[in-house]
């Protein structure tokens, strides 16, 4: 049975708190009254053994410009899948974080791909990227289609923000269903890129 990284075992509390305010968040929850989709919520964050890993889909689309962009593309890096919404308090709070995590890790092979979710014009996410200073690309998934292709036991498409790491063969290593600070990602993130590659 997958097991989390030490460092959220550490902060049950913060974590499910995180969780609980990103479904509450009317900007946050994709979740119509009275449904039942936060019952139905993947667990908080989870971690895959090599032999239990599935592979992720291939994310496909484009950019907030417009131009192409493919996940397959990073066949080969450890790759940060992180999903947000312009709209979402949470992803606001960790985005400036994840910058630095990839400005940091970029040398080692990591690569990062957002997935902005629900914002039906790309104008609002291009500000969020500036304003965060974002330097890795996103698709534009305005009615949340990509993000629904992720495996439900591991992203809750219903609430965001939302993070996935995959390894360099393409496979999902950890997802986590709440905002991460800098820290919390390198303990999901370095195990990975410890991995001799195939």
């Amino acid at each position: 049975m997958p097991l989390a990284p030490p460092d959220v075992r550490a902060r049950p509390a913060r974590w499910a708190a995180a969780a609980a305010a990103a479904l509450a968040l009317a900007g946050c929850s994709a979740a119509a009254p009275g449904s039942t989709a936060s019952r139905n919520a993947a667990p908080l964050a989870r971690t895959f053994p090599i032999a239990e890993r599935r592979a992720a889909p291939d994310l496909t689309g484009h950019d907030l410009d417009g131009a192409a962009l493919r996940l397959a593309d990073q066949r080969g890096h450890v790759v940060v899948v992180n999903i947000w919404g312009s709209w979402c308090g949470p992803c606001r709070a960790e985005a400036s974080g994840l910058q630095r995590v990839h400005a940091d890790t970029e040398a080692s092979g990591v690569r990062f791909l957002g997935i902005d979710t629900r914002d039906p014009d790309p104008g609002p996410a291009r500000t969020f990227v500036r304003d965060h200073g974002l330097s890795y690309p996103s698709l534009f998934d305005p009615k949340g289609a990509l993000v629904r292709t992720l495996p439900p036991d591991v992203v809750n498409a219903q609430a965001l923000p939302a993070t996935l790491v995959l390894d360099r063969q393409g496979r999902i290593a950890a997802g986590v269903m709440a905002p991460l600070t800098p820290e919390e990602l390198h303990a999901l993130l370095d195990p990975v890129l410890a991995e001799e590659p195939a």
